[in-house]
C-alpha cells in the first residue's frame, strides 16, 4: 500500500532504525518479549501511560528500568501501600527559617519515568493524586503549580489475582492509561537461558541510552506526522460507535481513548518503517487500548478476577463486527 505521507523516506527509515535500536536494547533483558516491548516503546513515543497487570516476578520493574535507560530518561519508583498519603507522592512545602518562607520539597513523582508499583494498594485519595499529574503534567501543592519533567511516563503495576487490601482503580484513573498490557511468563527456553547466564548483577543495570534528548524530540515530531487516511478514521469511529451502542457494555470508551489509541497506532506504524497508518496498526491496539476502559454489563463483573477476561472478550467480539477497510 502506497499512501500519502508528510514524512520523507529518509526520515521514516532513520526513525525506524532508532526505534528498532530501542526495542532491541530493551528486549535484550526481556527475552522472548519483542512484540510486547514494541508496544511499550510505541506508548512512550506517543507520550502515553502504561498499566501492567501481571503476577510478581515477571519482569515489570525490569521493563520500566530498561525503557528509562534506553531512552536516557530519569527513573523513579514508588511502592504503593494502604497508609500512603498524597504528600508522600507529590511532595510537601516546608518552612525554611533562614529564608523565612515555605519551600517546596519535590516528592518521588518528579521523575521522567515513574514506576507506580501495586498502585491499587493505595487508597482512592492517594490514587487520585496521580490524576492531575498524568493528565496535566503538573502537580499542585498549597495552591502552587509545579511542572513535571518532560516527557513524563507513569508505568503502573497491579497483581491481577490478589485483591485483599486493594482498591480497584476508578474509571477516571483507568482512562488515563493509553494501554494495558501483560508480560506473562517467559518461554521455558528463555527462562533456562536466564538461569544459565545471569549472576548476581541485573543485566538492566548495564544498559546504556540508545538515543539522546534531541533525537527523542525528533521521534515525537515524526509520530505526529504519520499520515492517517480518512477511511481509517472512519473505521476507528465505526469501532467506537459499535462499543458505545452495545448493550453488553454499561461503561464504554471516551474521546480520550480514541485520541490516545490513534497516537500509539501512529508510533506503531513508524516503528514498522511506514509514514502512514494501516488498519492492522489499529487492529493490534483495540484490545490493549480499549478493554481496560470498558465495563461489561453482565454478572461476570461481579467476580472481579474475571472482569479483565470478560472485557477483552467483548471488545474483540465487537471489533470483529466492523468491516476492515481495504
Amino acid at each position: 500500500m502506497n499512501a500519502p505521507t508528510s514524512l520523507s523516506t529518509e526520515t521514516t527509515e532513520l526513525a525506524r532504525r532508532a526505534i528498532d535500536a530501542i526495542i532491541n536494547n530493551v528486549a535484550s533483558v526481556l527475552l522472548d518479549k519483542e512484540e510486547l516491548v514494541r508496544r511499550c516503546v510505541c506508548c512512550v513515543l506517543a507520550e502515553g501511560h502504561l498499566l501492567l497487570e501481571d503476577h510478581p516476578g515477571t519482569g515489570k520493574t525490569t521493563l520500566a528500568k530498561a525503557l528509562a535507560r534506553s531512552f536516557g530518561l530519569d527513573f523513579g519508583r514508588i511502592q504503593f501501600t494502604s497508609d500512603m498519603l498524597p504528600s508522600d507522592i507529590l511532595g510537601v512545602s516546608i518552612y525554611d527559617e533562614r529564608e523565612q518562607r515555605f519551600l517546596f520539597q519535590p516528592g518521588p513523582i518528579f521523575h521522567q519515568v515513574l514506576l507506580a508499583d501495586e498502585i491499587n494498594r493505595a487508597s482512592p485519595r492517594t490514587q487520585s493524586a496521580l490524576l492531575e499529574a498524568m493528565h496535566e503534567q503538573t502537580v499542585s501543592v498549597d495552591n502552587q503549580c509545579h511542572p513535571l519533567p518532560r516527557p513524563f511516563l507513569v508505568l503502573a503495576t497491579q497483581n491481577p489475582s490478589e485483591f485483599f487490601g486493594t482498591y480497584p482503580l476508578p474509571e477516571s484513573q483507568l482512562d488515563r492509561f493509553a494501554l494495558r498490557l501483560s508480560l506473562g511468563f517467559p518461554s521455558i527456553a528463555s527462562e533456562k537461558e536466564m538461569l544459565r547466564s545471569r549472576g548476581r548483577k541485573e543485566p538492566v543495570d548495564a544498559l546504556k541510552a540508545v538515543i539522546d534528548a534531541e533525537r527523542m524530540s525528533q521521534l515525537f515530531e515524526a509520530v505526529d506526522q504519520v499520515h492517517v487516511d480518512d477511511s481509517l478514521l472512519d473505521y476507528l469511529m465505526a469501532v467506537v460507535d459499535e462499543l458505545r451502542s452495545s448493550p453488553k457494555l454499561e461503561l464504554t470508551v471516551s474521546t480520550r481513548a480514541s485520541l490516545s489509541l490513534l497516537r500509539v497506532a501512529r508510533a506503531l506504524a513508524l516503528s514498522h518503517g511506514r509514514g502512514f497508518l494501516l488498519a492492522d496498526d489499529l487492529l493490534e491496539l483495540f484490545v490493549p487500548a480499549f478493554a481496560h476502559r470498558v465495563r461489561p454489563g453482565t454478572s461476570a463483573l461481579n467476580a472481579q478476577r474475571r472482569s479483565r477476561q470478560e472485557s477483552e472478550r467483548i471488545v474483540t467480539e465487537l471489533v470483529a463486527k466492523v468491516p476492515i477497510p481495504s
